[in-house]
């Protein structure tokens, strides 16, 4: 059995961030999302691993590599246009050379991995496996519309008017007869091969589709409020780790990992928390659910639920940063003036709130 893992896309909801990086490779818990999944299919067993890639394609494979330091093997697979989740199955056929596979959306982070997912499908009787989760705000995905008996009765991308609140979840387990959808059906309105369409071409023509609720938590972390709830959810599995220097001054409380070359001075931290290498956190408060990326500063300042990237600054700003995300060399500071004003410069799509 083989993986797919799609890494394109041009993250629009996470824009200005996405603008400069792929939206796959932007940390929560200090840690690239797109780790994860891989973690996840080299826990259940799978070594092979196609990585679907597109205008970020070059970020994106300097982060993997050949994936030998996850022990799996990774080849690329080239996207010419972000043309849907099926266009992606049918432009990996040849990779997949008539294995099953699983199929995981870079950017989604699942409870407890997939393992016993992997075992329940390998286990047979079924052409395609699907995974969905009940959500409040199901226009938003794909959504199922089950039978009575339990079976799947139709899918739809995005209904206006949604059947009921069961999404498909990012990940998705098919042998090779998907590959006969994908090469059926044709692009939908918005020009795309939906991957809802394929499935329900399998459905239509007599295939076994099952469908598997998940009990656990699922995040699609395309929204910068979907983004903070996963690193709030991966804060609260960290173990403490002290690595870097703190004063006699500076006060730990809770679950905090901090790495080597960081130096707290007359702060206070209160985990969960997660401060990398070479960090500078002098005269600031670092509240919970905060992921600071190396040779971030944080100085006569206080933040809480929220993600720094690497080499971020915020500086002597006076107020406390909550539930924000900060790109790589992003500064925030407070500037001395008469009269007081706020001062910015915005990139395109960018969103400040002044409270």
């Amino acid at each position: 059995m083989k993986a797919l893992i799609l890494a394109g896309g041009t993250g629009s909801r996470l824009r200005p961030i996405t603008f400069t990086r792929a939206k796959q490779l932007v940390p929560v818990a200090n840690k690239p999302i797109l780790f994860y999944a891989i973690e996840s299919i080299r826990d259940a067993g799978i070594t092979d691993i196609g990585v679907i890639v597109g205008d970020t394609a070059d970020e994106v494979m300097a982060a993997l590599g050949d994936g030998s330091k996850w022990g799996v093997s990774i080849t690329y697979i080239p996207q010419d246009a972000p043309l849907g989740l099926a266009h992606a199955v049918k432009i990996a056929e040849d990779y997949m050379a008539g294995d099953s596979f699983v199929m995981y959306l870079g950017d989604n982070l699942i409870a407890n991995g997939i393992t016993a997912l992997i075992d329940e499908f390998r286990a047979g009787g079924c052409n395609a496996q699907i995974l969905l989760a009940h959500v409040p705000n199901a226009s938003q995905f794909g959504v199922a519309e089950l039978a009575a008996d339990g079976t799947i009765k139709r899918l739809i991308e995005k209904p206006v008017d949604p059947p009921s609140d069961l999404a498909l979840v990012g990940v998705y387990l098919f042998d090779s007869e998907v590959f006969k959808a994908v090469n059926a059906i044709e692009p939908s309105p918005r020009g795309e091969l939906e991957i809802t369409d394929a499935i329900q071409w399998l459905v239509d023509n007599d295939y076994t589709v099952r469908p598997h609720i998940i009990t656990g938590w699922w995040k699609d972390t395309g929204r910068l409020d979907d983004m903070l709830e996963a690193n709030r959810i991966m804060l609260d599995m960290i173990v403490s780790e002290m690595h870097g220097e703190v004063d006699a001054s500076t006060r730990v409380h809770g679950r905090v990992k901090v790495g080597v070359g960081t130096t707290i001075v007359n702060s206070v931290v209160r985990g969960p928390a997660v401060i990398g290498e070479g960090c500078v956190i002098r005269d600031a408060y670092i509240g919970p659910y905060s992921s600071i990326h190396d040779g971030c500063a944080v100085i006569g300042s206080e933040i809480e639920h929220s993600i720094l990237l690497p080499r971020a600054r915020v500086e002597n700003i006076g107020r406390r940063l909550a539930d924000s995300l900060m790109g790589c060399d992003a500064v925030v500071r407070r500037a001395d003036g008469v009269p007081a004003a706020t001062r910015v410069m915005l990139g395109d799509k960018s969103e400040v709130e002044i409270v």
